[in-house]
């Protein structure tokens, strides 16, 4: 009998160490930075040793050149082994060999649906980089990859970085206090109860140094719109935000009002500049005047009703920041008893500052927001209120501030623990469809225009 039970006990340990098995993970087609940001932290439950699959070329070799930054780095290096398959047929090997079981998505978005739709029907997790689709065919792909995962009990998830951004937080956390915020108005189209507003630029520095961008990147058809692109995270906010913790109906709940796109002008100095290229690809032709300036459709704006909310979300690229400055975001909920608004520009020295502002100020109003604030205090540690002539600033200790690089290893860490304890909420997926509902619907709907 005490054979059987040691037996036992062998064959349960053995149990708990195989569904302990470490993440490894693959890498495919790496063409965007996000996908080297993934790795940029160690993480104990993920294998070192990385999996590598993609075409010989620049891409590639800049994909590897930052693991190797990040392994060489003076403050906390990584220690990544990274085993690189080159060649055509990478994408087949890759299906074949099943060196891994997370494949990592960041990279061509003309091609991205596809490796998703292919990596779920080959039994892979994935995680990817939005956005995982550009266009209303590529949502209808999407929506087999999430039946087919479903039905493989396998998780795929995008990486939705900016749900980790304190300010962001923070509106959210504020609006769920309805003795400050009241509750979310319904808005109208010309005052929508919640707007997002996000400014990128072309050529900016990513860990350091000055970022190479694909030629691709340029090609709308490859790298997607500016509506169906950044507009993706702010479409998820407005969700998130607004509607916590419920289950979206892009069929009943979504409708797309208005949209529209235009251009930014990328000069011939600058394209050699932001790519290292001389001469640009044949692809870019048909966007390029006779002076060789390049036109890119990477600005979009969807007004739109979310369960009969107005929201509005806007992207402007522009080539270059002034220097000091950055990308920046604006974004305004308005509630029956006060607006929060995110604003980063001059005044608050390029750095994202949230605002409480009572639609009617009064002492007691005073000492409930202190009050709120206190106990919101206890889990995000030191913040505290600023009066101003508006009402107040939220003032945030920096120890709670992290850049958009670390944003990565939060959402990471979130990937492995719903991997790991089969705990994703189930308004996730509905609501990443939902999402992509919203950005392709607006990108047909501009594109008539």
């Amino acid at each position: 009998m005490r054979n059987f039970f040691l037996a036992l006990s062998g064959l349960l340990l053995a149990h708990a160490a195989n569904s302990q098995k470490k993440v490894q993970l693959i890498t495919l087609d790496p063409g965007h930075f996000h996908a080297a940001l993934v790795q940029k932290s160690m993480y104990p439950q993920v294998d070192p040793t990385v999996h590598v699959y993609a075409k010989k070329g620049l891409d590639l070799q800049l994909h590897l050149d930052k693991i190797k930054a990040y392994n060489s780095s003076a403050t906390a290096p990584t220690g990544w082994i990274e085993k690189v398959y080159e060649g055509d047929d990478y994408l087949n090997r890759m299906l074949q060999e099943k060196k891994g079981n997370v494949v990592v998505l960041a990279g061509n978005n003309q091609l991205k649906t596809d490796y998703i739709l292919k990596s779920v029907q080959a039994g892979f997790n994935v995680f990817s980089d939005k956005p995982m689709v550009i266009n209303e065919k590529g949502f209808d792909q999407l929506k087999q990859a999430f039946a087919v995962a479903k039905k493989k009990d396998l998780l795929l998830y995008d990486i939705m970085t900016e749900r980790y951004e304190i300010t962001t937080i923070l509106q959210k956390v504020f609006s769920m206090e309805p003795v400050l915020f009241g509750v979310l108005q319904k808005g109208t189209a010309a005052e929508p109860a919640v707007t997002k507003e996000s400014v990128h630029h072309f050529y900016k520095y990513v860990s350091g140094s000055v970022l190479t961008r694909p030629a691709w990147f340029l090609d709308v058809e490859q790298e997607g719109e500016g509506i169906v692109d950044v507009t993706t995270h702010l479409v998820d906010l407005v969700q998130w935000e607004c509607f916590p913790g419920q289950t979206l109906d892009y069929t009943k709940d979504v409708k797309v009002n208005t949209a529209k796109s235009w251009a930014t002008t990328i000069s011939k100095d600058q394209f050699t500049e932001l790519t290292k290229l001389r001469d640009q690809p044949a692809y870019l032709d048909k966007y390029t005047d006779s002076k060789n300036d390049i036109g890119v459709l990477c600005n979009g704006e969807i007004n739109y009703t979310l369960k009969g909310v107005h929201a509005k979300v806007s992207v402007i690229w522009n080539y270059k920041a002034p220097e000091g400055t950055g990308d920046t975001h604006y974004s305004i909920m308005r509630g029956t008893k006060a607006n929060l608004v995110i604003r980063q520009g001059a005044e608050q020295q390029y750095k994202p500052t949230l605002y409480l502002e009572p639609l009617q100020n009064t002492a007691a109003y005073e000492k409930q927001a202190a009050a709120v604030v206190e106990r919101i205090a206890r889990q995000y540690k030191g913040i505290s209120l600023k009066k101003n002539d508006k009402g107040w600033e939220v003032v945030i200790p920096d120890v709670l501030k992290e850049g958009h690089e670390s944003h990565f290893a939060r959402v990471t860490e979130k990937y492995l623990e719903y991997l790991s304890k089969r705990n994703m909420p189930a308004w996730e997926v509905p609501n990443m469809l939902a999402k992509y509902y919203t950005t392709t619907q607006a990108q047909k709907l501009a594109s008539k225009k």
